[in-house]
């Protein structure tokens, strides 16, 4: 058990290289199922890196990775991805409307229940007859985290999921990982808002060059973005 509640993932010592450069050093912590954790530190301290290291787009050179006490190449990679959904800072569309897109992962979405998905995100349902081409940053972002909900996953990876977003928008997607933790779900978010993370994070991890220098519960705050 974590001070959060049950293990969900375990990282035991370890190390990720890449190009010569050592991106994360011996890194050992756990990360508790059923509740928010956000990884925090400077620009370049490996915390991208992490997140993508829990669905396995990327392998750890040293140590293990683990789901539930279980190493990860153990585990399919597929279903482990269904499990484990990671929406990046950067948005990646996959088809050329944003219907087909909700679909991306869900075949059978009707479009009663894309609307509600886009709601979910704070867009509208008519949305989902435009092309993906013509979206802001902000709104592909946004329909990328829809995406992922379409799924039904078990845990959530945000990399900086509110960067491109006013402060509406954003609330919006916080309130999306607080009610994904409440339904049942766990979510790992990345973030540079201390704020934000007191917020909605129970837990946090904080790297700096790559190693891991404290864990602790997050004290809640009440700041809104404005006061950043």
């Amino acid at each position: 058990m974590t001070a959060g509640g049950p293990v969900l993932f375990s990282l035991e010592r370890v190390t990720v290289r890449r190009g010569g450069a050592l991106v994360l050093d011996r890194v050992t912590c756990q990360i508790p199922g059923g509740a928010c954790t956000a990884v925090t530190g400077p620009s370049g301290a490996g915390k991208t890196t992490l997140l993508r290291l829990l669905n396995r787009l990327e392998e750890p050179d040293v140590g293990r990775v683990c789901l539930e006490g279980r190493a990860l190449p153990d585990l399919d990679v597929l279903a482990l991805r269904r499990r484990v959904a990671l929406v990046a800072q950067a948005p990646v569309l996959l088809t050329s409307r944003v219907l087909d897109e909700l679909r991306a992962g869900r075949p059978d979405l009707t479009e009663e229940q894309a609307a509600a998905l886009l709601d979910r995100v704070s867009l509208p349902a008519q949305m989902l007859t435009r092309s993906t081409a013509g979206l802001s940053g902000g709104e592909a972002q946004r329909l990328c985290l829809a995406r992922a909900l379409a799924a039904r996953p078990e845990v959530l990876l945000l990399d900086e999921p509110t960067s491109a977003l006013d402060a509406t928008s954003a609330h919006a997607v916080e309130q999306v990982a607080t009610s994904f933790v409440g339904a049942g779900g766990s979510v790992v978010l990345v973030s540079h808002d201390s704020g934000q993370t007191g917020r909605i994070a129970g837990h946090l991890l904080v790297l700096r060059a790559g190693q891991l220098t404290s864990t602790a519960p997050v004290q809640p705050t009440t700041s809104s973005r404005e006061d950043r």
